[in-house]
């Protein structure tokens, strides 16, 4: 503001200069003053013009300087509101909020407490949503697929379920498949409840089946203990096997329904074909 005052100022000193020689140009044409006065007023018009002139640029210089000062300072309240939403964003997450909602079940740490990140705060369970893991052994979960029908009993009764998932690691000789629980789910069904579960790998209708002997594979032909009708003896036979569950096992060849058969380890009796019962 006073810079722009004293150019004003300067201005009309111009403006006045300026009129003072054009009447003093006609006056010395008339001859009523020298033409050494007449120099003079015009030279004085002269100096203010560029006194003008150099004011008129020094106001335009001093406001492009306070556009560039107000752009700097505009840029660090920018960076200023930057930093606090920054901050105020840091302060909402410090109030720790559930993504679902649902039942508060453990929260282990104490007030004041300091933590690192990735620290577990509080665990949270929806109770209509809780899956079954089921530990496989390694051996049986080569034909577990995604979508087979499951059966999980809570001890308090049976859920049914799906598989939909199934770990690609194998721990302690057993795989973990995970099984959805849809329907009703059985009253007392909480977290970290021990379930026991069945998975449907296929069904077999009208099939001869015997219960699963401690060796032997499915799909192949194996040597089992048939007991006589008297009970008192049993004989070695060959029997062709086919599908087979966790506790049983597809017999093909070899048994008919209603025989009996040893099915427990009978290693030691590999060349005997035929044994006594006492």
């Amino acid at each position: 503001m006073a810079q722009k005052s004293a150019a004003a100022t300067v201005n009309a000193d111009y403006s006045q200069a300026q009129r003072q020689a054009k009447i003093d140009k006609a006056l010395y044409s008339l001859g009523v003053i020298s033409g050494l006065a007449y120099n003079g007023s015009q030279g004085k018009a002269d100096e203010l013009s560029t006194r003008n002139k150099l004011e008129e640029q020094t106001v335009d210089i001093n406001e492009k300087a306070i556009e560039s000062q107000l752009a700097v300072q505009q840029a660090k309240v920018e960076q200023a509101q930057a930093i606090y939403e920054l901050k105020r964003q840091q302060l909402d997450a410090l109030k720790v909020r559930a993504g679902i909602s649902g039942v508060l079940t453990s929260m282990p740490l104490a007030v004041g407490q300091h933590v690192t990140m990735g620290t577990m705060l509080a665990e949270v369970v929806q109770p209509n949503q809780l899956k079954a893991q089921l530990k496989i052994p390694e051996t049986q979960a080569r034909d577990i697929q995604m979508g087979q029908p499951a059966s999980v009993d809570t001890h308090n009764g049976l859920a049914d379920g799906v598989v939909t998932r199934m770990d690609p690691a194998v721990v302690n000789g057993t795989v973990t498949v995970d099984v959805k629980l849809v329907g009703n789910i059985p009253d007392g069904a909480r977290k970290d409840l021990s379930v026991d579960g069945v998975i449907d790998l296929e069904r077999l209708k009208d099939v001869l089946y015997v219960g699963r002997p401690a060796f032997g594979n499915e799909e192949s032909t194996i040597t089992l203990f048939r007991l006589d009708p008297q009970g008192k003896g049993a004989v070695r036979v060959p029997v062709k096997v086919g599908r087979a569950s966790v506790n049983a096992i597809q017999v093909l060849q070899g048994l008919h329904e209603g025989d009996t058969v040893i099915l427990s380890d009978m290693s030691r009796y590999d060349t005997t074909d035929r044994i006594r019962l006492d």
